[in-house]
C-alpha cells in the first residue's frame, strides 16, 4: 500500500484483516519467532496500509503483554 492515506474497499479491508490474522496465528504457533512467518508478514504488509500495520503490531504486543500479566501476575512499583 502506498504511504498516502487512502480508503480501502470492503474486500481490501477483509483481505488485510485475513492476512493479519494468518500472520498472528503463525506467530502464536511458532512462539513469536517472526523469521518462521516472514512470508505471511510480507503478505500482511502488502495487504494493509502501513498505519494499520503499526497499529496492529502494537495491539498484538499489548495483547501478549496483557496475557502474560494475567498468567504471571505483576509486581507493583515501589511507591515512595
Amino acid at each position: 500500500m502506498s504511504s498516502k492515506e487512502e480508503f480501502l474497499s470492503k474486500s481490501q479491508r477483509t483481505q488485510c484483516w485475513s492476512s493479519r490474522d494468518n500472520f498472528w496465528e503463525c506467530l502464536r504457533c511458532n512462539n513469536d519467532k517472526v523469521e518462521k512467518c516472514s512470508d505471511l508478514r510480507e503478505n500482511y504488509e502488502k495487504a494493509c496500509p502501513i498505519q494499520w500495520v503499526k497499529h496492529f503490531d502494537r495491539k498484538y504486543n499489548y495483547l501478549k503483554f496483557k496475557e502474560k500479566m494475567e498468567k504471571e501476575g505483576y509486581e507493583p512499583l515501589n511507591e515512595k
